[in-house]
């Protein structure tokens, strides 16, 4: 197997276990794998895969999907697919919010979350070829394709790092919406289209791939640029070839119409190198390098012992014209007759037989495909495919010149000396190997599912093993986050590679590219920064409590933007601006410390709502004068440790909002004082509002300038001490301890779990020093986003963020429309952007 190896590699740190995952272990396990297992990998770290449930007493099988997120592989949503036979197919869609799955009698099924929770799934709609297996399954292509320049990587501009390409969809509804449905092959020959009609209903056709018949062992789908389908197909065996078809799909009076074409096909090369003839009887894998590449296609045929992989690809190619034809018309320049063929790129030499195969999901644009392995761009995680192997190893390959990248050795296999080694390894009996393997989104992390059901979970260095420079490691995880922020992706599997001393330097950098981008685009991913930025300050002791921060900065956003999209202007025919920006113009441009001579430059009319919709807000606005006193009350002690919320101190943007919310407020308590933030006050007559306000004016001048930030002056500080003496100051409800993994794991120590049975906390030592901040078990519980308290032992059922572990009702208590409106910025995912999942009632 090394003799593909690329020079200098070292595959000591290039791949290594970070947790593994099993069932229960029982005298008589119940669950037993799949044959074939499979498993699919979404784009919000949500992975999907199969077992066989054995009943004992009816002595069948019940075919269960199982759903995890990885950032908590405990817990698991296991699901009676209802399939009556074994399950051949799972396929996310592109959002990863849902699964198809299809089984060996043609039934496919389309399962969405319930309530948007992660870990409780339904099955709504489906299709079916009655009897005839399903070996090959995709979504119909959506058009949106986003190319990745690696070789950019250091440049500015987001729009040259990631370039939106142009790419039809399979199939537009009127207006150019893509329309919805899936593709599948079955093993008889026939190509079956389901379209999700917007009223719910599914238009299903069916149609052969050609003319003559003939069985399909093997499948792939794939999509072109110009809105067709491409389907790759082969009989299993190396002395056929494999067939290529393009469907196209289109809507005519209400029916869906299938019309296929034969493309060119190709002979794998190792049936007729004589050498090799008859050493690879059957064709065991067959994959596009990706969804929508259709011109490249990764083969591999095997024996019982060995395999060999090649890799080719579809090229236009001048057809050469007989001299007669030429003297009687020249061929001049472009018109020369044009024909596709298939062309080998690569191939590797025998190696140990393949089990499985992973490719990878991100969308690089190579420049030059001159299979060349030379500088530190071409060893991008990205460039990498996964082949799995019976001895339980696993190498990273190129996509296109197969030279090995790195190197797995399982705990069944062992690292091969010589060839006697290698027949004793072979003979030795059967070994744990993955049977299903899928890369994460940005192949820096591998999912493998064993021949015993237990899921594995690799990581894959950034470097792929070459000795690179901090700078060049940060450069390559930096280079991933701002993909994933861009595409809304998670990036769990990033955060697997980043150590404590990275953190500091990651979230400067990443604010410092942020910043470069143009206003309109730093306004759309102003969230999804701060997000990211959380997620990364939880990996280290020294910036742990700038989580708490930056999730209130979230908090904030969403009830500013809620309570100023509430403000509604007088006069139908208003000028361009809103009254919420009008508000903010306004706010800036007045720095006045008494409350009241701002108000009375704002129009008053456009703050007038309903008595009830003010008074269903009062928690919100709660919140808000609690932490505008908490602020200015710590404001003294800014030079002590750090504790959550000492970033606002410096934080003009953050103040700012504070202070128009402030303002909007003290306006709405003139209409209904009982909305009113309520203070604990020394005095009866004291006016703590206009108090707090112009301790925060005072406090937003100095800071109010990014570019000129100027320290308090001692007379705002004595005020601010004063504060407890004047007002009881409250107790933040910071988020609670997240129980997820991924803190667990950074030491690069090997974490077992189980599936069903979550983990302690012992060895959580990073939020360690995070539990002042922290309600202890038994401590009544609150809903972090409706700011309601659920008691000790909360009786309502709940959802927790799987990513900030923020907890809130499942149901909404509420029927205000302007509290549906704020419970409809996360009813699907968290303010964060995390997804959420169901928590059982014990939780506390």
């Amino acid at each position: 197997p090394g003799a593909n190896r690329a020079p200098g590699l070292f595959a000591g740190d290039v791949m290594d276990l970070a947790y593994v995952c099993e069932w229960e272990k029982k005298p008589k396990s119940n669950h037993c794998p799949s044959i074939p297992l499979v498993c699919a990998w979404s784009c919000r770290n949500l992975i999907a895969f199969t077992t066989d449930l054995k009943n004992e007493e009816e002595k069948d099988l019940t075919h269960m999907v199982h759903i995890i997120d990885t950032e908590h592989p405990w817990d698991v949503y296991s699901v009676n697919s209802g399939h009556a036979e074994v399950i051949t197919c799972l396929e996310w869609d592109q959002s990863g919010s849902r699964l198809l799955s299809a089984d060996a009698d043609g039934h496919i099924k389309c399962w969405s979350m319930t309530d948007h929770l992660a870990n409780s799934w339904e099955n709504t709609v489906g299709s079916m070829v009655e009897g005839d297996p399903v070996v090959a399954l995709s979504w119909l292509h959506n058009g949106v394709k986003l190319a990745l320049h690696v070789e950019k990587s250091g440049a500015s501009n987001f729009g040259e790092k990631f370039s939106r390409v142009k790419f039809s969809p399979s199939l537009t509804l009127f207006g150019g919406k893509p329309m919805e449905g899936w593709i599948a092959v079955t093993i008889s020959g026939l190509v079956t289209v389901s379209l999700l009609k917007p009223n719910g209903q599914v238009l299903t056709s069916t149609e052969s791939l050609c003319r003559l018949r003939c069985r399909v062992a093997l499948a792939d789908v794939a999509f072109t640029g110009g809105g067709n389908i491409v389907v790759a197909t082969s009989d299993g065996s190396s002395t056929s070839p494999v067939q290529f078809y393009k469907v196209c799909v289109s809507v005519v009076n209400e029916k869906c119409k299938i019309d296929t074409e034969i493309l060119p096909s190709l002979f794998m090369r190792c049936t007729t190198d004589p050498a090799r003839k008859d050493k690879y009887p059957a064709i065991t894998h067959l994959k596009f390098l990706a969804r929508d590449m259709s011109e490249q296609v990764l083969l591999c045929a095997s024996n019982q012992n060995s395999s060999i992989v090649e890799c080719w690809s579809l090229r236009k190619e001048g057809l050469p014209v007989n001299n007669i034809f030429q003297q009687i018309s020249p061929v001049v320049g472009d018109k020369q007759p044009m024909i596709l063929k298939w062309r080998i790129l690569s191939a590797t030499n025998d190696l140990d037989r393949v089990s499985a195969v992973a490719l990878p999901k991100l969308p690089i644009s190579l420049t030059n495909t001159d299979l060349k392995v030379a500088n530190d761009t071409k060893f991008f995680p990205g460039l990498g495919l996964a082949l799995a192997f019976h001895d339980g190893s696993v190498h990273i390959v190129h996509r296109l010149s197969l030279q090995m990248m790195a190197v797995f050795y399982g705990s069944s296999s062992q690292r091969p000396v010589d060839e006697q080694t290698i027949k004793r390894q072979r003979t030795a009996g059967p070994l744990v190997h993955f049977k299903a393997m899928q890369l994460s989104w940005t192949s820096l992390a591998l999912a493998g599912i064993d021949s015993h059901g237990k899921l594995s979970m690799l990581r894959i260095s950034p470097s792929m093993g070459h000795v690179l420079d901090m700078n060049m490691s940060l450069r390559h995880l930096l280079f991933l986050l701002e993909y994933c922020m861009v595409t809304g992706y998670d990036w769990w599997d990033i955060l697997l590679h980043v150590q404590p001393n990275m953190v500091q330097n990651l979230v400067e950098k990443l604010h410092e590219e942020y910043m470069r981008q143009n206003a309109a685009l730093q306004q759309v991913l102003s969230t999804r920064i701060v997000a990211m930025k959380a997620s990364l300050c939880k990996l280290s002791s020294s910036t742990i409590a700038r989580v708490c921060d930056y999730h209130a900065k979230l908090f904030l956003i969403a009830i500013s933007c809620t309570l100023k999209s509430l403000l509604r202007p007088h006069f139908l025919n208003t000028p361009d601006k809103s009254p919420g920006d009008r508000l903010t113009e306004i706010c800036s441009k007045i720095t006045d410390i008494d409350i009241d001579k701002v108000m009375i430059n704002l129009k008053t009319e456009e703050f007038v709502l309903e008595m009830t919709t003010l008074q269903s807000l009062q928690q919100l606005i709660q919140w808000v004068g609690d932490f505008v006193l908490y602020l200015l009350a710590s404001l003294p002690n800014q030079g002590s440790p750090v504790r959550p919320g000492h970033s606002f101190l410096r934080d003009g943007a953050s103040l700012g909002m504070f202070r128009e919310l402030m303002v909007v407020i003290r306006i709405w308590g003139l209409l209904k004082p009982s909305c009113l933030p309520v203070y604990t006050a020394t005095s009866d007559t004291q006016d703590s509002m206009s108090l707090l306000f112009r301790l925060l004016t005072k406090l937003w001048l100095c800071c109010r300038e990014e570019n000129h930030i100027t320290e308090p002056d001692d007379t705002l500080i004595d005020e601010c001490c004063l504060l407890p003496s004047q007002l009881l100051i409250p107790n933040i409800d910071w988020l609670p301890i997240n129980d997820g993994i991924i803190s667990k794991l950074q030491n690069k120590q090997l974490v077992r779990l189980q599936f069903g049975k979550a983990p302690g906390l012992i060895g959580h030592t990073v939020s360690s020093q995070f539990d002042a901040f922290v309600r202890a078990p038994g401590q009544p519980k609150i809903d972090h986003l409706r700011r309601l308290h659920l008691g000790a032992y909360p009786t309502e059922e709940c959802k927790s963020c799987t990513r900030c572990g923020c907890v809130t009702m499942l149901k909404s208590p509420n029927k205000v429309t302007a509290v549906k409106q704020w419970e409809q910025r996360w009813i699907k995912n968290c303010l964060c952007g995390g997804l959420w999942r169901r928590m059982p009632l014990s939780y506390s």
